[in-house]
């Protein structure tokens, strides 16, 4: 599977990883969100989800829009196992729209957490921090640390 060239997704850990760049906004979320539940709906294990936010040059979103999409989430995940989702923000506008989606996910299986720093959401889903830092934008984007078997975008 091809996955957009800002996510990543680490097999070995179950870690799907969204490094936004330039405008935050409905465009750059929707295509992350198709990526997400295609991924969702090929996996059988549930998995834990990032989205480092600190690349982004502008967020461009909207109540409405955050309420739909958070909605959508808690409807299309209905009955599924639970899993983390860490957001990964120090912008004040993402930071407020992230803890609105955290809200409005209570009660579903989707935990969401918005953090301003990367150790403490490492900590939180339970992976190594070093997959937070790496950034591997055009290389290799599903990755299994022990065997790299991936999807290749170049």
């Amino acid at each position: 599977m091809i996955l957009p060239p800002e996510v990543q997704f680490y097999e070995d850990v179950h870690l799907f990883v969204w490094r936004p760049r330039g405008v935050l906004d409905d465009a750059a979320i929707n295509k992350v969100l198709a990526a997400l539940e295609d991924l969702e709906g090929k996996l059988q294990a549930p998995f834990s989800r990032l989205s480092d936010t600190l690349a982004a040059d502008e967020v461009e979103l909207n109540f409405k829009y955050i309420i739909q999409v958070s909605l959508h989430r808690r409807l299309t995940y209905a009955g599924r196992p639970p899993v983390k989702s860490a957001i990964l923000a120090t912008d004040a506008t993402a930071i407020h729209y992230g803890q609105l989606h955290a809200v409005l996910t209570q009660g579903s299986p989707i935990k969401v957490r918005v953090f301003q720093n990367r150790e403490q959401a490492a900590q939180w889903l339970g992976v190594p921090i070093e997959l937070l830092t790496v950034e591997p934008y055009g290389e290799k984007q599903i990755q299994s640390r022990g065997d790299f078997r991936c999807s290749d975008t170049r």
